[in-house]
């Protein structure tokens, strides 16, 4: 597989939904497609589907198209999902609570293995019908040390954000995912996406106003 440079994000989120599609194809026994196939109903052109995967490789024969089980196999690998990656989640109010009883992060390999709060009234509570427990902000750093945790899921108030952040990092998280609208300033090799769900919205509302 060729040296992977300057691949956009944007480029990584369509190899996810791209995933997503073959793994429909096998639930339902099917094992040749075509690029036509898999974008047919994502709104992504063919071209741009095969541009995507060009840059990691070869896949595919012409006149004959893709084997669903390899190219899945190949589309999980360069994500690094071919194994389970351990998360933690900080943060356990309700959309916290509702982000640890997601589903689709099991699909793509991700298991919230901990969780943590500071509110004393959540601590050694459960979530859901899940067997791992709430557990205390202050053993954070132990947890994530001891079990080599590298990404987290961020979902303080907003003015916890960035000394939480700097904690955990501190801890050995690399990646953030952030929930809160705080704009996180953190060494370069950190890497943070942001979710802020009201500036989507607010965008959405936006380009509807008319």
């Amino acid at each position: 597989m060729p040296e992977e440079r300057n691949i956009s994000p944007e480029t990584i989120k369509r190899l996810i939904i791209y995933l997503r599609c073959l793994e429909s194809f096998k639930k339902k026994g099917i094992k040749i497609i075509s690029s036509e196939d898999i974008t047919a109903f994502i709104n992504i052109q063919p071209s741009q589907f095969r541009k995507d995967l060009s840059f990691f490789g070869e896949f595919g024969k012409r006149g004959v198209g893709y084997n669903v089980d390899s190219l899945s196999d190949i589309i999980k690998k360069i994500l690094g999902v071919d194994r389970k990656i351990d998360v933690a989640l900080i943060g356990v109010g309700k959309l916290g609570s509702a982000l640890i009883q997601y589903p689709g992060f099991k699909k793509i390999n991700v298991d919230i293995v901990a969780f943590f709060d500071k509110n004393p009234r959540k601590i050694g509570k459960r979530v859901g019908n899940l067997k791992i427990k709430i557990e205390d902000i202050s053993n954070a750093k132990s947890v994530i040390k001891r079990r080599g945790i590298k990404i987290a899921l961020l979902c303080v108030p907003a003015e916890e954000a960035q000394p939480v952040a700097d904690n955990i990092v501190e801890w050995g998280i690399k990646g953030i995912l952030n929930f809160t609208p705080a704009t996180l300033v953190l060494p370069r090799d950190i890497y943070v996406s942001s979710v802020d769900m009201a500036s989507e919205l607010g965008n959405i509302i936006y380009y509807l106003k008319e």
